[in-house]
C-alpha cells in the first residue's frame, strides 16, 4: 500500500513539474503565463519563446508522462502503468509548483502512451503532424489526435487502455474548450512555423 501511494504521489510531481516555466524564466527571463494564451504548455511556448524551446518544453512535458507510466515497473509494483499515468497528466494541468496553472494535458498524455503503447503514441505523432498541417491549428489537431486514440483503444480490447485513453480524451477536450469557441469564431491563432 506505502509503494501504491508512492508511485502516484511521484507520478503527479513529475507530471507538476511546469517545464514552460522553467525553460522561460531560467533561459529566457519570461514567465510564460504573463504572454500569449498564459498556458504553461508547448504550445504558449513556441508562441512566446520561439521553437527551439518550445520543442525542448514539448519533450520535457512527453517525457514526464512517460517516465511516471514506468514508475510501476521501476518499483516492481502492481500499480498499473496507466493509472500513474493519469497522475502525471493530472500534475501537468494542475501542478502543485506552478500554484496549479499547468497546461493543456497533451503532451504528457501523449508520453503515457509512448510509455504504454508506442505504437498508438507514433501513430497519433503521425496523424497530429498531417492535421497540423492542414490546419495550421495546434488545438484542432490534438484534439482529433486524442479522439483517434481513444477510437483505436477501443479496437485493442484492452480495457484499462480504453478507460485511461477515454478519461485523457475528455481531459484534452475540456481543457481546450475555450480554444473550440474561437475556432468558431475564427479567431483562434494559427501557427507559421509549418
Amino acid at each position: 500500500m506505502m509503494i501504491f501511494a508512492l508511485i502516484l504521489i511521484l507520478s503527479y510531481l513529475l507530471g507538476s513539474i511546469p517545464s514552460g516555466l522553467l525553460i522561460g524564466k531560467t533561459f529566457y527571463g519570461k514567465d510564460i503565463r504573463e504572454h500569449g494564451s498564459g498556458n504553461l504548455g508547448g504550445t504558449n511556448t513556441f508562441r512566446t519563446l520561439g521553437v527551439k524551446a518550445g520543442m525542448i518544453v514539448t519533450i520535457m512535458d512527453i517525457l514526464k508522462g512517460t517516465l511516471a507510466t514506468l514508475l510501476p515497473l521501476m518499483f516492481a509494483s502492481d500499480v498499473h502503468m496507466l493509472l500513474a499515468g493519469v497522475f502525471a497528466v493530472i500534475g501537468h494541468m494542475y501542478p502543485v509548483f506552478a500554484n496549479f496553472r499547468g497546461g493543456k494535458a497533451v503532451a504528457t498524455s501523449a508520453g503515457v502512451l509512448l510509455g504504454y503503447n508506442y505504437i498508438l503514441f507514433l501513430i497519433l505523432l503521425a496523424v497530429f503532424f498531417i492535421c497540423l498541417y492542414a490546419t495550421k491549428y495546434v488545438s484542432l489537431s490534438s484534439m482529433i489526435a486524442a479522439v483517434l486514440a481513444f477510437t483505436y483503444s477501443v479496437f485493442t480490447g484492452d480495457i484499462p487502455l480504453i478507460i485511461v485513453v477515454g478519461i485523457l480524451t475528455i481531459f484534452v477536450i475540456y481543457r481546450h474548450r475555450a480554444n473550440i469557441v474561437r475556432i468558431k469564431n475564427k479567431t483562434e491563432p494559427k501557427i507559421k512555423w509549418l
